[in-house]
């Protein structure tokens, strides 16, 4: 008999690649398109257009997540770009998180701690010791991903209009010390 020991989480691999590819730019569509239209179904009891998505789309330009300041990640399940998320760097030691998605139909697999553990390798890579980020209250999945990351709440950092809640995180002791 044979007893595999393979896991969902397994199959996954998170590499940087460019944010500005045909691949990447799909993962950014459907990471936007899942963001806005929850907005709008808690706020407005409906999904978003098609022209107020593509145009929130183009309002939100994330070419800033590429080197020298900034990093894109993808993460493959099974060979299959799945999620993603991005960094840039807002000083010589910090670098805010953003743009955080796995697919609805990957979640529970493993993918989201697979893609914050590359985050923070390739925060240091960047010179990080603390890793910052602003999210929604509604986005309850992504604010327990971060937590048991060792994300913890930190004062306002931004005064984006989606920012509801601010988290950072402490590379240097791998302590949840963000602030």
């Amino acid at each position: 008999m044979t007893i595999s020991t393979a896991h969902a989480s397994d199959l996954w691999a998170v590499t940087p690649a460019d944010v500005t590819t045909d691949e990447a730019l799909a993962l950014l569509r459907d990471y936007y398109y899942d963001v806005a239209n929850r907005y709008y179904r808690l706020h407005f009891d409906r999904d978003g257009t098609p022209e107020e998505l593509e145009s929130g789309l183009a309002g939100s330009p994330s070419d800033d997540l590429a080197e020298p300041d900034g990093v894109f990640l993808i993460g493959r399940y099974d060979g299959a770009a799945q999620s993603c998320a991005g960094l840039r760097c807002l000083d010589a030691t910090t670098v805010e998180l953003t743009r955080v998605f796995v697919r609805p139909t990957v979640r529970g697999t493993g993918g989201g701690a697979r893609l914050l553990a590359a985050v923070d390798t390739a925060a240091r890579s960047l010179g990080a010791t603390r890793i910052i980020l602003d999210t929604r209250l509604d986005l309850v999945e992504a604010r327990a991903l971060y937590a048991r990351h060792g994300y913890h709440e930190i004062p306002a950092y931004s005064t984006r209009f989606y920012a509801e809640i601010w988290y950072g995180k402490d590379l240097t002791t791998g302590s949840q010390n963000g602030s």
